[in-house]
């Protein structure tokens, strides 16, 4: 149970919430799986355990994990594109005439309905950790969608959830920008050897770079020359190095192996124990991490009203 990425959502009043509470309001929207006429499903299921017993939750302290699952069925575009073109070349044959686009459109929809039932299904699951005592909600994905749509399910689910990606007050790549410009960052942060350039302007141009020597001077060129870094690796206080990227997509987690000995350590030979090891202390180190990297960056910002 160790999150390798990470969007994080700050809730903007006070939730209420206990294990009852939020296993009743899972059980509205559980996963199923997709019939021959659906297209995707999308549900919660338990996030350990695949017995049907296994809860919809697991709660440590006041954290609560959950997962969602999406299931959908696999049509190739060009399998939909080549049934629709033959649909439209025995109409348009048969009563020489010119389909238009309308007509297309309804044909597109009967030939999807007619191939659903002979499609591949595939499932992808997204887990997150409601935190009520930080007001926060972690997600283990860097796709704004999939985020959303689990928190869209979530919240329809418990009737309403005030929300909003988390921000701050100095623009993320403006920050990244000054540490590779000194090659120092923040106390705690260290700068590593993987980085994002853009340029500022639009269809500017984009440099990566791995395994690069950042205050080299070619790197220092780009820089001089107005690129900015929008993607930046990082360690903190040798627990965990990342990539953080401008829109505050955390990417590429990495869990140093001081954490992962104490993880084993603490859990034991139990499956479930050390599962609930794993996940506790990783949130704990979230919960020192995050605002450090909040403060690192200029502070979080507070939207009026909030």
């Amino acid at each position: 149970m160790w999150f390798r990425n990470l969007l994080v959502y700050r809730l903007t009043q006070s939730v209420s919430l206990n294990e009852e509470t939020l296993i009743k309001a899972l059980e509205t929207k559980l996963a199923k799986p997709c019939t021959f006429q659906e297209l995707s499903t999308y549900g919660f299921i338990a996030p350990f355990g695949k017995s049907e017993e296994a809860s919809l939750t697991h709660v440590s302290q006041d954290f609560y994990l959950i997962a969602a699952r999406k299931e959908e069925r696999i049509l190739p575009a060009s399998v939909v594109k080549e049934a629709l073109q033959e649909k439209v070349d025995v109409i348009e044959a048969r009563d020489a005439r010119k389909v238009y686009k309308k007509e297309k459109d309804q044909l597109k929809d009967e030939v999807i309905q007619d191939l659903l039932p002979r499609a591949f299904s595939r499932k992808k699951v997204t887990y997150a950790v409601i935190a009520p005592s930080l007001g926060l909600i972690f997600v283990d994905t860097t796709s704004t969608a999939k985020a959303e749509e689990l928190l869209s399910t979530l919240r329809e689910a418990l009737g309403g959830l005030p929300l909003r990606p988390m921000s701050v007050k100095v623009a993320p790549s403006a920050t990244l920008t000054d540490w590779v410009k000194s090659q120092k960052a923040s106390d705690g942060f260290h700068v590593l050897e993987d980085c994002e350039l853009r340029d500022t302007f639009e269809d500017g141009g984009i440099i990566r770079c791995k395994r690069q020597d950042l205050s080299s001077d070619e790197i220092q060129t780009h820089l001089k020359s107005g690129k900015v870094i929008t993607q930046l690796a990082l360690m903190w206080q040798d627990k965990l190095s990342f990539v953080l990227d401008d829109k505050l997509a955390i990417k590429r987690i990495k869990f140093e192996d001081l954490l992962l000995d104490e993880a084993d350590k603490e859990g034991g030979d139990d499956e479930v124990s050390q599962f609930d090891a794993t996940f506790l202390l990783m949130m704990m180190t979230f919960s020192e991490f995050l605002p450090a990297l909040l403060e690192a960056l200029g502070g979080e910002e507070q939207p009026l009203g909030i």
